[in-house]
Parts: C-alpha cells; sequence; structure tokens
C-alpha cells in the first residue's frame, strides 16, 4: 500500500528538515525540549550571542517548532508540541542503534 502525501505537505516537511538542518537551529531546539528557558540561558548554555539565538528563535517560531510565552520583560522559549518533542527523541534514539552493515 503506497502512501499518498498532498506536494504541499511534503514541501511544509521538507522546509521543517531543512530548519533543523542547521546545527544551531537544532541545537537551540534540543535546548527547549525540557523545559522553557530564556533566550540569554540559550545562549549562554550554546556559547552563542543573544542575538544570533534570537534570529534562529524567529525562524522556528515561524515554523512552529517552538512557542514563546512573556513573563515580564522575559521571553521563554519551549517546543511547541509532543510531535517535534517525539521526533527528535526518536531521532536521538535512532543515532543510539547498532549500525547493521549491510555489505
Amino acid at each position: 500500500m503506497m502512501l499518498t502525501v498532498a506536494e504541499s505537505t511534503v514541501s511544509e516537511l521538507a522546509d521543517i528538515f531543512r530548519l533543523l538542518g542547521d546545527t544551531t537551529r537544532l541545537r537551540i531546539t534540543l535546548c527547549c525540549r525540557a523545559h522553557p528557558i530564556a533566550v540569554g540561558d540559550i545562549a549562554a548554555s550554546l556559547d552563542i550571542s543573544p542575538s544570533l539565538v534570537s534570529h534562529h528563535l524567529r525562524l522556528l517560531r515561524a515554523a512552529r517548532i517552538v512557542t514563546a510565552d512573556r513573563q515580564g520583560k522575559q521571553v521563554f522559549y519551549f517546543v511547541s508540541d509532543s510531535h517535534i518533542s517525539r521526533m527528535v527523541a526518536s531521532m536521538l534514539e535512532h543515532l543510539d542503534e547498532p549500525h547493521l552493515d549491510l555489505d
């Protein structure tokens, strides 16, 4: 049985993978998985500038990968939903699996 997926859906999915294909954006997404985290804390943990973090977060928010929650003067970011969390967790598990050499 062949699964049919609309071309627009395939294109949108490719955009998400393209966004997460950038190591900085992937690292930011990983930072946002456990709990809401502020831009300054992300920047400090990744040793990059807050302005660069904000730039990447804007792209991740546009793709609905992360969500923002303003609390007073600070904005906290977290992974938007369980689908993103599960996808990242599944890929991390995939990397931990033993590799089968098919040659």
